[in-house]
């Protein structure tokens, strides 16, 4: 059988209409493929979310590699504004167009392509998984947890995963992840008195509580970096009162932060902070403060070792690059994944992700079958 070609099996891809929570295709067409080449795959879908679990070898076997990505993609934005069909994939100038071409059609075609190519050539002692989800970009609350439950239940393992996202800012082989900074956003409401603007002393006005409350989160330094991540962040993303009346003061207010943290923090410390701020704001203003708190995802990293040594010594191969070792960015996948096996993230440029004419450079796809293959053929030689 020839070698499956990963820039046909992008642009297939793209073609699938498959935004959130859509499937549009995109796992049926893996689905069949992946099964004629030998691999026992599963749909494991959940609340209305589709994934596909696909594996070659044994279940349970010493050594099994895995593959973590996703088929589904953000919305178009206006449509108007593309100079190409959306889901056209139209190849021009060397690149491949199209929503999804990045981030990560492009990924998840180059190492099922290399995962195909590799069984069928070099059969390893083991087993090589391909975990598939369609919704890493929405809630992500049925996708590669879903999965991840499912091999649990199932008695499936992976003893090491590499996520393919997009992970290099400019030249191809530039950058790993070995972890991801953690998620979190908090909308507080604060609750005064409402009155009239020329009678202050009768109301109890919440916009200064508020405001008070804004500048101390967001002046205060979390931290100053550790060894592999940045400094955490605190970035005020809204505050709003909706009152349109320049003589009445509002009964309440709000604002969201959204912080991104290191592993010098676990989100439940920065909630405590944070309500501890907001508890001397109670008492200072004498107003009430509400807080709601999403977390999206923990801080974690995968030390540098094996698992990282073998990833960049592939890409170093392939592209002539050594990757520095990143943790910057924002959440993935991994960051479920961590909680399975150790795991990294390695893929191609994306500078394009998520914009108006997104697009990947064909020969980089290429390049990307390559360096998942060669992992593959080092992780079990």
């Amino acid at each position: 059988m020839p070698p499956i070609d990963p820039v046909a099996l992008t642009a297939d891809l793209v073609r699938c209409p498959s935004i959130t929570p859509a499937e549009g295709g995109a796992l049926v067409l893996l689905e069949k493929l992946l099964s004629e080449n030998g691999f026992d795959c599963a749909r494991v879908d959940r609340g209305g979310v589709p994934n596909l679990y696909a594996r070659w070898g044994r279940k349970g076997a010493n050594r099994t590699f895995g593959f973590n990505g996703h088929t589904d993609v953000v919305p178009l934005g206006n449509e108007n504004d593309w100079s190409v069909l959306p889901f056209g994939a139209e190849i021009k100038d060397g690149y491949l167009y199209g929503r999804g071409a990045t981030d990560m059609k492009s990924g998840v075609a180059a190492f099922a392509a290399a995962a195909i190519d590799f069984v069928a050539e070099t059969p390893p002692d083991g087993a090589v998984v391909l975990a598939i989800t369609g919704d890493e970009e929405g809630d992500a609350l049925h996708g590669t947890t879903a999965l991840l439950d499912w091999m649990q239940q199932q008695g499936e393992a992976m003893s090491v995963c590499l996520v393919g996202e997009p992970t290099c800012p400019d030249v191809m082989g530039e950058a790993m992840k070995i972890g991801r900074r953690g998620s979190l956003t908090a909308w507080f409401t604060i609750r005064g008195v409402q009155g009239h603007s020329a009678y202050p002393h009768r109301a109890k006005n919440p916009i200064p509580a508020l405001a008070r409350l804004v500048d101390r989160l967001s002046s205060h330094v979390l931290d100053e970096g550790t060894a592999h991540f940045d400094p955490s962040t605190l970035a005020v993303v809204t505050m709003d009162t909706g009152n349109p009346a320049t003589n009445v003061i509002p009964a309440s207010c709000t604002a969201a932060v959204n912080v991104r943290f290191n592993d010098a923090h676990s989100s439940q410390a920065i909630v405590d902070w944070m309500g501890e701020e907001a508890g001397r704001v109670t008492e200072e203003f004498d107003v009430d403060v509400d807080i709601k708190v999403k977390v999206s995802g923990e801080s974690f990293l995968t030390p540098p070792g094996d698992l990282s040594d073998l990833v960049s010594a592939a890409v170093a191969a392939e592209t002539g690059v050594t990757p520095a070792l990143s943790t910057s960015g924002g959440t993935s996948d991994a960051r479920f994944v961590k909680d399975h096996c150790p795991v990294v993230e390695f893929g191609l440029v994306g500078k394009t992700m998520h914009q108006v004419d997104e697009r990947v450079a064909v020969d980089q796809i290429g390049q990307l079958k390559a360096i998942y293959k060669r992992i593959l053929t080092n992780y079990f030689a």
